[in-house]
């Protein structure tokens, strides 16, 4: 199950964390709330960013040369 956690701390500074999510999707599906709450101070990638995929498209080569 894909989830998207929103971690606010007492001084206001906000976290958010991906779950669930595979390769790129994960910039993907937390983009809205990014957009939403303003400027982003930083990010840190886990290793399910680095992972692959299966939904994502992927484009497949043909030997056209015989």
């Amino acid at each position: 199950m894909k989830e998207i956690v929103i971690d606010i701390s007492n001084e206001g500074e906000i976290a958010i964390e991906t779950k669930g999510f595979k390769g790129k999707s994960c910039m993907k599906g937390s983009a809205f709330v990014e957009a939403a709450l303003g400027k982003t101070l930083s990010s840190q990638l886990t290793p399910a960013y680095f992972e692959t995929d299966p939904d994502e498209h992927r484009t497949k080569f043909l030997n056209l040369c015989g």
